[in-house]
């Protein structure tokens, strides 16, 4: 049986970049889906298909739906995201910019940020505003600004960059007299125990 109407290859191939992304061997993989090592093998290198509930299995223990997994609920495409169109906020001297659209079933989401002097994305009150298992990378284009990271300071400069888990006590601060500009990049998931 072929769930996804695609090659049984494409499934595999589809399974194993996952699996390999998150860091699993196919050990690891079995443990969390419940799938045989060796049935996870014969699906990633497309000698077998995988029945519906053995996919289902598979895209748990990815932590996917089955839909995600098969992409079914995805149409191939390419969406174009002009500057005049962006979402965007304002708040207390912080302007942030979404610059990804809104698509379902979207896995990161990229956005700009301006602090103007004095300014901050948060406080340290605020909670997370990120599902557990996030993961925020930002890169500072212009300025400096300061990653407020579970009370612990870490001051940046222009062009330096910072990977941090997004789901935890955070929030960047301009100090300097001078406005400051970065982008972050939300990953959702992917941190794992």
């Amino acid at each position: 049986m072929n769930p996804s109407g695609a090659s049984g290859n494409a499934v595999g191939e589809r399974v194993k970049a996952l699996r390999e992304a998150m860091g699993l061997s196919l050990r690891d993989l079995s443990e969390r889906s419940g799938v045989s090592p060796t049935m996870l093998s014969q699906v990633e290198r497309g000698s077998t298909s995988p029945t519906l509930a053995v996919a289902e299995k598979i895209a748990s223990g990815l932590d996917l739906s089955l839909s995600q997994l098969l992409r079914l609920d995805e149409v191939p495409h390419v969406v174009v995201s002009r500057a005049g169109d962006h979402r965007v906020r304002e708040r207390g001297g912080h302007r942030i910019e979404e610059v990804t659209p809104p698509l379902p079933g979207q896995r990161a989401d990229v956005s700009t940020h301006s602090l103007s002097p004095g300014s901050s994305t948060g406080g340290s009150g605020d909670a997370p505003m990120h599902e557990p298992g996030s993961r925020e990378t930002a890169v500072v284009l212009e300025g400096e600004v300061v990653l407020v990271f579970e009370g612990e300071r870490h001051q940046l400069a222009e062009g330096d960059s910072v990977t941090f888990d997004a789901d935890l006590p955070h929030h960047f601060e301009n100090e300097s007299d001078e406005p400051v500009e970065f982008v972050a990049v939300i990953a959702a998931g992917l941190r794992r125990g």
